[in-house]
């Protein structure tokens, strides 16, 4: 089974605030576009990715929220402690996606499969008040295939004996593992659609294409090469973190601090996996929405900050223009290796390399204890001292403008405003 939530940061909204039911809201308004729309904006017109004054064009009546990062976390714990009553095996393949097995299950449920999809939908709905779509088929492929046939609030099934039905109309890059750059081959090589992918000879698949294809190829007719993972995603290839800020800057100083918090909260994410990058990618956007980027190979891999600032100035260096405005930094860390797989050379100083190390798990324990940036560097500072977005844009989630007892601006209580079951 894959369930993937309706509108998951809108609907987030709604059930917190029931009085927004059935009203067209978008989150991301701390960014300026839209991250997020609930199905009454997506009626009107409303689409990710629009900035906010075509938005509003097209839907004047429009609702816009910032974006409150942590409710949604919260909202996803909950949804997947509800479909762990179902089924121990559950693969979280995002914030509002799990990929979740079923096999065998109807003997403890006495019902079918279809049935037992359709009591985590309402129980979902009863505890959260929000909706998921969900697909039961043979393999992970189809079964993310069926998710997506019916949305929202949609249930579809895809027994062996139906995968042509739902395929024939389906465009390759509609499938999950499959991009546009796949896609476009295979038109070149005569396959337009899902049904003649999974039609083809093993021995073309593997003429033309690499493995991960041949393993899409299988679950597409309905072969289950695809284990759900009941572990933590442990894969990455690369790992980046990206802000956006308002106003929109022009000094040097301070959009360099935007970078520096990127690579510590970068890094943050790659030292929780127990990875190390090779590769550094420092990311720059103009006010005008261009990007520019520059990628610095790094003579050994790191996941700690104070090895990689001179990469990320000399980086930063090559991409920036004096008196141009900035509204977005990122950086990417890439080439991925297990942290105790990194290859030290002779001239390595090993005992700075160990100093480093055990300073980075001082600073991470103190960051779990105190909250994320307990303890950061000081070229990230200028950031630490003024608010991430100024003006209209800076509105603050209603969660974190009421305060529980004990809490604080780092740490609070995983509950949200109102009394929602979480």
């Amino acid at each position: 089974m894959h369930l993937d939530a309706d509108a998951f940061f809108a609907s987030c909204e709604q059930a917190v605030n029931p009085g927004l039911k059935g009203k067209p809201v978008i989150t991301g308004k701390e960014r300026g576009i839209v991250a997020a729309a609930s199905y009454e904006a997506k009626a009107r017109g409303v689409k990710r990715g629009m900035r906010l004054f075509e938005a509003k064009k097209v839907c004047p009546d429009l609702v816009c929220l910032p974006s409150d990062y942590e409710i949604y976390s919260l909202f996803s714990l909950r949804m997947f402690e509800i479909v762990r009553r179902f089924s121990p095996d559950i693969e979280e393949y995002s914030i509002d996606e799990a990929f979740v097995d079923l096999t065998g299950l109807r003997r403890i449920f006495h019902c079918s499969y279809g049935d037992i999809a359709r009591k985590i939908q309402e129980t979902v709905e009863k505890e959260l008040g929000i909706t998921i779509s969900i697909g039961v088929s043979l393999s992970k492929v189809l079964a993310k295939v069926g998710s997506k046939h019916k949305k929202p609030k949609g249930i579809t099934l895809i027994p062996g004996r139906e995968i042509s039905h739902y395929l024939a109309d389906l465009l390759p890059d509609k499938i999950w593992g499959i991009g546009p750059n796949t896609s476009a081959l295979l038109k070149k090589l005569g396959v337009g659609s899902a049904l003649d992918f999974a039609k083809k000879d093993i021995s073309f698949i593997k003429k033309h294409l690499s493995k991960p294809y041949v393993e899409v190829w299988h679950e597409l007719n309905g072969r289950s090469v695809m284990a759900v993972s009941n572990e933590g995603r442990s894969d990455y290839q690369s790992i980046g973190k990206t802000k956006t800020f308002t106003p929109p800057s022009s000094d040097e100083s301070f959009v360099f601090a935007q970078l520096s918090k990127n690579l510590e909260n970068a890094c943050i994410k790659v030292r929780r996996h127990h990875l190390a990058a090779t590769r550094l990618v420092v990311l720059l956007k103009g006010q005008d929405f261009v990007n520019e980027g520059a990628e610095i190979k790094l003579s050994r891999a790191t996941a700690y900050p104070a090895e990689l600032f001179d990469a990320l100035k000399k980086g930063f260096s090559k991409i920036y223009s004096q008196g141009r405005l900035y509204r977005s930094t990122g950086v990417v860390m890439s080439g991925l290796v297990p942290e105790n797989k990194v290859q030290y050379s002779l001239f390595d100083d090993l005992l700075k390399v160990e100093k480093i190390s055990r300073i980075y798990n001082v600073v991470d324990m103190l960051s779990k204890k105190f909250g994320k940036h307990a303890v950061c560097h000081g070229s990230s500072l200028p950031v630490r001292l003024q608010l991430q977005y100024e003006g209209e844009r800076g509105d603050i989630p209603e969660r974190k403008k009421d305060l529980f007892k004990g809490e604080n601006r780092r740490q609070r209580l995983g509950v949200p405003l109102l009394g929602i079951k979480i």
